[in-house]
């Protein structure tokens, strides 16, 4: 029995050393292009999860959106996302700088609503020194 799981560990361990990079397209969808493009989709997967009913209803498709938006297509998009994927470090940097832009934007969201909310708080204090 032990050499049997000796046998399978050294097989297993055997067959994942050659896994092979994909190649590079010819097509490949630019570094920066990609992280607007995963940042795009990002938010657009947190729109469907909000409010799917309505974009059913209209019959919108956020994916050809998408694709639509930066030029490319889903062929083109999935081989470079397998592309960048394979260099994981690159992939990381790729996802950092994406979760960077999101977390900007949520800020700047958050500004402009508390900036809404203290212009409706200042008005009735206004009100009431003036009289």
């Amino acid at each position: 029995m032990k050499y049997w799981l000796i046998l399978i560990f050294a097989i297993g361990l055997g067959a994942c050393q050659n896994v092979q990079k994909p190649e590079k397209p010819k097509n490949l969808i630019a570094k920066d292009k990609m992280i607007d493009v995963l940042t795009e989709a990002y938010l657009t997967n947190a729109a469907r999860s909000i409010n799917n009913n309505s974009i059913l209803e209209e019959g919108i498709k956020m994916d050809s959106l998408l694709y639509s938006k930066f030029g490319i297509d889903s062929l083109q998009f999935a081989k470079s996302n397998a592309y960048y994927a394979a260099d994981v470090n690159m992939y990381i940097d790729i996802f950092k700088e994406v979760e960077t832009r999101l977390d900007n934007k949520v800020k700047h969201l958050d500004s402009i609503r508390n900036a809404g909310i203290k212009l409706n708080d200042s008005i009735p204090n206004r009100a009431v020194d003036e009289k």
